[in-house]
């Protein structure tokens, strides 16, 4: 691994689209993934973002993940005020585990006009070399590490088609978020309004007794205005 933080922006190709993909469970999409996605924007030149919540991760297989479409919903409620944020379901519509290179390839073959950017937390950046595919994967896109700052980044050994980002917001995770929910704290301001309200009205990321999958139920309390609420890869 090659110590400290790199930041390599590849040159415009001409006639090519810059667009950033942000892979990600979204279970459930925070601030933090839409900060890191506007800023990675905005360094790298990109056109557009599109947001791709993973149909089965093959990272947490065995583990409680929300379904599909909930995810997939919550990241359209989430993006929709942001013209140049848009959402795939290239790997929700595809069958089996949900590979990387499998995105890449999907969407290098639906957007041929396209220069790719693959946005991911920097904290995976260490396994990319574990991926499947990882030869061919540093051909379809530059990869895009994000963190937080004060938190040291390394990039693969000899990977030019990676770069690494410092994104404050990413202290925000989905993983924190679900446990504020289950425990009946509030996730205002950590996710979307939308996305609190989508959470409330489904009542994700409570355990129900009598199943073992996310159930769909859950009251929180707002001290300030008396409203109810329920709710919330890179985690």
């Amino acid at each position: 691994m090659a110590e400290g933080t790199e930041l390599h922006i590849p040159p415009r190709q001409p006639g090519k689209t810059r667009l950033g993909v942000m892979g990600g469970t979204f279970d459930p999409i925070h601030h933090g993934h839409l900060v890191a996605a506007s800023e990675v924007a905005s360094v790298f030149d990109l056109d557009e973002v599109v947001f791709v919540p993973t149909g089965q991760p093959w990272q947490k297989a065995g583990k409680q993940v929300s379904d599909a479409e909930h995810r997939y919903l919550m990241t359209v409620v989430a993006t929709a005020s942001n013209p140049r944020f848009t959402v795939s379901r290239v790997d929700i519509d595809r069958e089996g585990p949900t590979y990387t290179i499998d995105t890449l390839r999907d969407l290098s073959r639906l957007r041929p006009d396209a220069q790719l950017f693959f946005i991911t937390g920097a904290d995976v950046m260490g396994e990319i070399l574990t991926w499947k595919g990882t030869d061919e994967l540093w051909d379809l896109a530059h990869f895009v590490g994000v963190t937080r700052p004060g938190h040291e980044l390394a990039a693969p050994v000899g990977s030019s088609s990676v770069s690494l980002l410092n994104v404050p917001a990413m202290a925000i995770s989905s993983t924190d978020c679900r446990a504020r929910v289950e425990e009946g704290k509030p996730v205002w301001y950590l996710v979307p309004d939308g996305v609190v309200q989508y959470i409330n009205k489904y009542g994700l990321y409570v355990q129900d007794e009598n199943t073992s999958t996310t159930s769909l139920a859950i009251t929180e309390r707002n001290a300030e205005s008396g409203q109810q609420e329920t709710s919330r890869s890179m985690s």
